[in-house]
């Protein structure tokens, strides 16, 4: 009696045997580029055939790509920005991830393609990229790469990750400049009537970042018991605001410091008074810092005025960022240990804190020494 022939429904691949007599599988999965294309797979009996056939099929149903050869960089990074990235990431570093993967990844390296990209190519292109822009920008390109490869490697397209065994490019470590403790004290004796006092001063008591005080809530600051809870920031991407999580998505609980009370209070005052001089044109959005219809500031606004008071106190410009720096180094001078910085500030490593606090710690040894010198010298004479 002749064997019967094994069918699989529609849709589930077909299984036939070949004049060598080996088995093959053909199945219809789904490409990086999105479209769909046939999928070969051999076996030596039709079981093992069938079992390989059963694996694609489950990669399609999950909508895994596989590729029916090779795929190009320039196919599998923006599958990989739009289906592993933006999902899971914040706009921002979307944003940042798709102009390294349009200005640099696949002009300069797109053409190769997985399976084949080797170390050699990856070190070859780091190299090209650092004289072309910048080593930091290289380092960034790397890092996009490398991310992009751990992906593939997950969804079983590659089998190891050349980028993470090439080592990115080196990048200079900016200099930190932040205000002195009489220079802190001169902005904010200057920027007592700005507007944006009660935001300055939470930048420098409280290490918060622009879109940190740009999104804060009236919901997230606690006067009576004296907390403030970042929770999100605000920021302008792509021609609009929006709010997200914290940088890490680490939400964190802050005590306030006792001279931020005022200010805060005094805000709300003012904000108060706006709010019924705009009348009808006002829209509540529970923000703390708003405009006189009761929209969020814009970030850039906030530092702007930021440049504009310690312009008028005739103080050196710094980075808002830089405000960050100079609540480290009070902090670190007042003794409190790095990890609590770490906390406060709300760094993801505590490698960044110790960047701070070794430059502050510097700075001290240096004063302690300055003493030394001049107990040295009160010696006096003896005759």
């Amino acid at each position: 009696m002749a064997q019967q022939r094994k069918r699989n429904p529609n849709g589930a691949g077909t299984i036939t045997k070949r004049k060598d007599g080996r088995y093959q599988a053909a199945v219809y999965v789904m490409q990086p580029d999105g479209s769909r294309a046939r999928k070969f797979a051999y076996g030596k009996t039709w079981t093992e055939c069938d079992t390989k056939r059963r694996e694609l099929l489950d990669k399609a149903d999950q909508g895994i790509p596989v590729p029916t050869r090779s795929a190009k960089l320039a196919d599998w990074l923006p599958y990989w920005l739009e289906h592993v990235v933006r999902p899971r990431r914040k706009l921002s570093t979307f944003d940042k991830y798709e102009a390294h993967v349009r200005l640099y990844l696949v002009p300069m390296i797109g053409t190769k393609r997985l399976e084949s990209l080797g170390v050699a190519d990856v070190r070859r292109f780091l190299t090209r990229l650092e004289k072309q822009t910048t080593a930091a920008t290289a380092k960034e390109s790397h890092r996009v790469l490398r991310s992009a490869l751990s992906a593939a490697c997950r969804e079983e397209l590659l089998t190891r990750n050349v980028a993470s065994l090439v080592e990115p490019s080196r990048v200079t470590a900016r200099e930190l400049s932040p205000w002195t403790l009489d220079e802190t004290l001169t902005f904010l004796g200057a920027a007592r009537k700005d507007p944006l006092y009660a935001a300055f001063v939470l930048a420098v008591t409280m290490g918060l970042r622009r879109g940190e005080i740009v999104g804060l809530r009236w919901s997230d600051v606690d006067l009576e018991n004296r907390v403030l809870y970042v929770r999100q920031q605000t920021q302008r991407r792509r021609g609009e605001l929006y709010s997200d999580g914290p940088k890490g998505r680490r939400s964190r609980a802050i005590p306030l410091p006792a001279m931020c009370v005022a200010p805060l209070r005094w805000h709300r005052m003012r904000q108060a008074a706006a709010k019924r001089k705009a009348g009808e044109k006002w829209q509540d959005s529970a923000y703390v810092f708003t405009t006189g219809t009761g929209r969020p500031v814009e970030p850039r606004n906030v530092y702007q005025s930021f440049t504009r008071v310690a312009n008028s106190a005739g103080l050196r410009v710094i980075r808002l960022h830089d405000a960050r720096h100079g609540c480290a180094t009070l902090l670190v001078a007042a003794g409190v240990p790095p990890r609590v910085v770490m906390e406060i500030l709300g760094h993801s490593q505590i490698s960044i804190t110790m960047d701070v606090y070794t430059h502050v710690v510097q700075d001290t040894q240096r004063e302690a020494i300055s003493h030394m010198d001049r107990m040295l010298k009160r010696r006096p004479d003896r005759g």
